[in-house]
């Protein structure tokens, strides 16, 4: 069994190895120091809530604050049946912001992917080239449009995918999770340099409206609750090779608040990983499950110590192998992100990472989870 598991992890080590190298070989794209573009694109920013009356007006007030051209950018808020004030307030707004901010009541019907549905019914009313997805907790840096339009202009990109971190969260569990965000976006963002896209998140999504509607839109994956991310961003690829890019930028960054507790984490991760049963496409899978064999080789190498004759070697081995890659793959992205302060909570990670991968994935077999005061499927 020994031999296996040091297979797995020089597999596991080379890897990560590979992303990390990817990372630094990625530009960093600046839109203030690109040429002057020509004509820009008229963005849709779609933004589905549903009970945000906290949150959305620091985005809306964000989204006030753009480099981007007021006339430039519409503001669709889908209120998803909210039973507090959150539509009140989009409209109350429409009438302070300078952009157009149009407040989309929507019909409370049993839906599957509610926010799918959100988008959906967004998108067949906006009136922008591009499409950009966003959430009601985000907040979004000023020049986040206008990196965005340039590096469309730029690379001619039919889905682009930004970057995500946490706000200033100084808890244990805040920073646990603003490593593992890391983690995904980074991997997810290195697949697409290399052409094979993977992961990818709706808080920071764009993608042209024609080619939604060239592929169908959700057809196909909306009786899944999630995906409405990962799922569209594999019928666009399959369509149009090439087409997927990331956009690492400082300036295209979207803030987000880790999950305030256990409860809300696991129906989180386990909404996100109710979609894996649906990729079409072989390799998101194939890497599920060599990440997840790759992190029940440390804790099956520690039973091993104890029970089976591992050696003290052996294991502290297998241990390196996992930890030194991606100690320079996870310090890379957070830095990046502006998160070095976090670099510490790597290793603490790293101990409960494992545990974590096979517990979910475990809990994605079984259906159901709570979502925003809703139970689906």
């Amino acid at each position: 069994m020994i031999y296996v598991l040091i297979g797995i992890s020089i597999l596991y080590a080379l890897f990560t190895l590979i992303l990390a190298v990817t990372w630094w070989r990625m530009p960093v794209f600046r839109a203030s120091s690109a040429p002057p573009p020509g004509n820009l694109p008229r963005i849709s920013v779609i933004i589905p809530v549903r009970n945000e009356a906290f949150t959305l007006p620091l985005l809306l007030a964000d989204l006030k604050a753009q480099t981007y051209a007021p006339d430039l950018f519409e503001v669709i808020v889908a209120d998803d049946s909210s039973t507090d004030n959150t539509l009140q307030i989009a409209q109350e707004l429409a009438r302070a912001v300078p952009y157009a901010l149009r407040p989309l009541p929507l019909a409370n019907e049993p839906t599957t992917s509610p926010k799918k549905r959100a988008i959906r019914q967004s998108i067949t009313q906006a009136t922008g080239d591009l499409i950009v997805t966003t959430d009601g907790d985000c907040r979004v840096g000023p020049r986040w449009l206008e990196s965005i339009a340039v590096f469309y202009q730029q690379t001619g990109a039919r889905l682009i995918s930004g970057p995500i971190s946490f706000n200033s969260d100084h808890t244990v569990f805040g920073n646990l999770q603003t490593v593992e965000s890391s983690s995904l976006i980074g991997a997810g963002a290195c697949t697409m340099y290399l052409g094979s896209p993977t992961m990818c998140n709706g808080a920071n999504l764009t993608y042209e409206k024609r080619v939604f509607e060239a592929v169908s839109g959700f057809d196909g994956i909306d009786h899944v609750a999630s995906g409405d991310d990962e799922l569209l961003m594999h019928k666009i690829a399959s369509r149009y090779p090439g087409g997927v890019k990331f956009l690492k930028s400082p300036d295209a960054i979207v803030h987000t608040a880790p999950q305030p507790g256990l409860r809300a984490f696991y129906h989180q991760r386990k909404r996100w990983a109710s979609k894996w049963r649906a990729y079409q496409s072989i390799l998101p899978s194939l890497l599920a499950v060599f990440i997840f064999a790759s992190n029940l080789a440390v804790p099956l190498a520690v039973i091993g110590y104890w029970c089976f004759g591992v050696s003290g070697y052996q294991l502290i081995g297998l241990t390196a192998l996992k930890a030194v890659p991606e100690w320079l793959f996870l310090g890379s992205v957070l830095t990046f992100l502006k998160k070095k302060r976090v670099l510490i909570w790597i290793p603490v990670t790293q101990l409960v990472y494992p545990l974590y991968v096979v517990f979910f994935g475990l809990a994605a077999q079984q259906k159901g989870f709570r979502w925003k005061g809703r139970d689906l499927q």
